[in-house]
């Protein structure tokens, strides 16, 4: 199969299929309109002409390839275009594809068409989709599976899907330790095919239990008659099957992994898992803490339809509606203050957009402090240096907000009211932007959803406040 293709090429590849695809319309359009004995003509050869030609160009394209195209179409135009593939490649797209566009294929694929993609994958990959795939269909297509490769898949099923276990591959190269290299060589040799990034072998004793590696570039420029015991790397980072995928992902950055192996808890090698599958797992987990920043639950494919869309919206949109009440009210108990000073209500949305940008930038340190595993026991110090970042902004900004304030209107009470409400707000919003992503992990949930809504209705609030109460105590 053809190696992946650069992005320019995957765009012109994804050019000519929606060209294709538009054509597939007109002539559809055509047949449809024509009331003559010729309709079923016409429309074979559009289908034959039309469809061919668009397999032809999907044949030789690499799975992430033609999954890039598959994010890219319509849910209609996606479903015609996965129905031309091969099954093999069909079956490799869905595990490349995102996981919005997967669920989207699962969900509108009727069953024969998703056992004949399915069968492609071994038990590695029908374990990754595990979660996503019917268990009816993933039953019958198991059956088509040795028994060993059915007893991997089932164990792998009752794994965490954030979990080492559920990103595994049985396909590892293991040697004994007690071999030489020559006969290792010797193995390798006869091996049909070596498992894709094997970039180094695995060293086990008698009882399975992995106690070292060799680099493959070290086993072929050491003696022949040395023993892998003799050449191998004593000290190597593994993993069992319940540890975090995201600590894994962590591991493989800090060490530059390609691959690791994974065993049980009396250190027996049971599979390995490999940069490939923590790259996907990345990837989702990106995209996953994206959409959560922005209130979204979950994937959501770009052409889902219109219900699944304000379904996948509502919840946060709703929460967000009430904070904004709430914070409505806080204006509501100073109306006689800003029917006093006009100047008010035109200057306080700059308290409290203020407070969300300080606020949203110790957030994403904090997020991101808690992706890393920064963040143990040095709370306070993080406290105190924000605390510190926001009182020197709040200080240098606040001036200029103030001065601003006085230059606008003349008044230099005015102007010293907004410095202060600048300053205390700036406070507040680094101690929300700490507090929330802490107090969302420390009781395991995501710290990323609902931190936006939190911070905005907390700083809005706390803004408004701190500028109208302060503007009654001095002002009037």
């Amino acid at each position: 199969m053809a190696a992946e293709a650069p992005r320019q090429a995957v765009h012109d590849l994804r050019d000519e299929v929606m060209r294709l695809l538009d054509r597939h319309r007109v002539l559809t359009s055509l047949a449809s309109r024509q009331q003559t004995p010729r309709h079923d003509l016409l429309e074979q050869m559009q289908h034959r002409q039309n469809l061919v030609e668009l397999q032809r160009h999907l044949r030789l394209q690499h799975p992430a390839d033609i999954a890039v195209i598959l994010d890219s179409l319509s849910s209609d135009d996606r479903l015609l275009v996965f129905r031309q593939l091969e099954p093999e490649q069909a079956g490799a797209a869905l595990v490349e594809a995102s996981e919005a566009v997967r669920a989207s294929l699962i969900q509108e694929l009727n069953r024969d068409e998703l056992v004949r993609a399915l069968r492609t994958l071994d038990a590695d990959d029908l374990a990754f989709l595990s979660g996503e795939a019917p268990e009816s269909v993933l039953e019958e297509v198991s059956q088509s599976l040795e028994a060993s490769d059915r007893s991997w898949l089932k164990d792998a099923r009752h794994y965490d899907e954030n979990s080492v276990g559920r990103l595994m591959t049985q396909d590892v190269v293991v040697v004994r330790e007690s071999q030489t290299v020559a006969e290792v060589l010797d193995d390798l040799r006869l091996r049909q095919e070596i498992p894709d990034q094997t970039d180094r072998l695995f060293a086990v004793d008698a009882r399975q239990i992995v106690r070292g590696a060799i680099p493959l570039h070290m086993l072929v420029r050491s003696d022949p008659a040395a023993t892998i015991k003799d050449v191998m790397v004593g000290d190597i980072a593994s993993f069992t099957p319940e540890t975090a995928a995201a600590q894994a992902a962590k591991a493989f950055e800090k060490y530059d992994l390609v691959s690791a192996p994974v065993v049980d808890d009396r250190g027996k090698l049971i599979g390995r898992i490999t940069i490939d599958r923590v790259m996907d797992y990345v990837r989702d987990s990106a995209e996953q803490l994206a959409l959560a920043r922005a209130g979204l639950r979950g994937a959501e494919d770009l052409f889902a339809s219109v219900r699944q869309s304000v379904h996948n919206r509502w919840p946060w949109l709703a929460l967000n509606l009430v904070t904004a009440f709430l914070a409505s009210r806080v204006i509501s108990q100073f109306e006689d203050t800003i029917t006093s000073v006009v100047a008010l209500a035109a200057l306080m949305p700059i308290v409290a957009s203020m407070g969300g940008n300080t606020g949203n930038q110790t957030i994403a340190l904090v997020i991101r402090a808690l992706a890393l595993d920064q963040l143990r026991e040095q709370h306070g110090q993080l406290v105190r240096k924000e605390l510190t970042v926001s009182l020197v902004n709040g200080l240098m900004w606040g001036a200029v907000t103030g001065l601003l304030a006085y230059v606008l209107y003349r008044d230099a009470a005015l102007g010293a009211v907004m410095m202060a409400a600048v300053l205390l707000n700036l406070v507040v919003a680094a101690v929300t932007g700490i507090a929330v992503p802490l107090i969302l992990h420390r009781a395991r949930r995501d710290p990323a959803q609902g931190a936006s809504v939190m911070l905005t209705f907390i700083t809005d609030s706390m803004g408004f406040f701190l500028f109208l109460g302060l503007a009654q105590v001095l002002l009037l």
